[in-house]
Parts: C-alpha cells; structure tokens; sequence
C-alpha cells in the first residue's frame, strides 16, 4: 500500500486525471488542485484495498445528503445512564423528551448542562450515538 501511496504522490496533474478516469469511470470536476486530486485517489486506493466503507454508513451517508432526519439511536424505553462525579444518573427516553428525576427534558444536551454545570453534546455526555 506504501508503495502505491508514494506511487500517486509522484503523479503529475495529467497522470493524476488519467488514474481518476480509471478509478471512477469519468473526468474529475474541474479547477480541483492536484493536492486534493492525490489524496481523493489515495483515500480510494486504501479503500480498496482495506475493504471500503459499510453499507450501514453508505446509507447513513445517503440519508444525510439528501436532508431526511438520521433515526436516533435510543427508543423510547430505553434508559440512559451515566456517573458523574460519584453519582449515578438516570435517564429515561420518552416520547418527545426524556425524563430525570421526575422532570421531562426536551434534550440530552440540556440535561448534561444541568449535571456538569458546563455546555456538553448531550449525546456524547451519554454515549449515545
């Protein structure tokens, strides 16, 4: 893979364009700089070579291209939990919010702020993807 990788970098923009074609199938877009042209083909090369991206994230990919909401990891049901600072919270994930401690929250973010006292991705706080 090295030895391809240092192949590419040596590339000229014509040797660049002709290995575009044959790894695409069609010209690059115009006006991209040959940096970018190189690291686009290496990065196909590594995935060719290591097996590509999986089809869950081609399709997660595809969702987000095209503006439809990505469907969120916790259902309704489910209970987050997270320790912070020697105490264990609970969340539970309702429809339209969550529930700690007996107040329903409109975000995870919102309820991290609240336990840490700082601004947190909520999602994060909770090991959510």
């Amino acid at each position: 893979m090295s030895i391809l990788i240092a192949e590419i970098d040596a590339c000229d923009r014509e040797a660049c364009l002709d290995r575009w074609r044959a790894a695409f199938g069609r010209p690059p877009p115009k006006h991209l700089s040959l940096p970018f042209l190189k690291r686009v083909l290496i990065w196909e090369a590594q995935n060719k070579a290591l097996g590509g991206v999986s089809a869950k994230t081609v399709r997660r990919l595809k969702q987000i291209a095209s503006g439809k909401t990505v469907p969120a990891a916790a259902k309704p049901g489910s209970f987050l939990v997270r320790e912070w600072n020697g105490r264990t919270y609970q969340v539970e994930v309702i429809d339209g919010g969550y529930l700690m401690d007996g107040k329903t929250w409109r975000s995870l973010s919102a309820i991290a702020r609240h336990i840490t006292g700082a601004h947190w991705s909520g999602p994060r706080f909770f090991g959510v993807q």
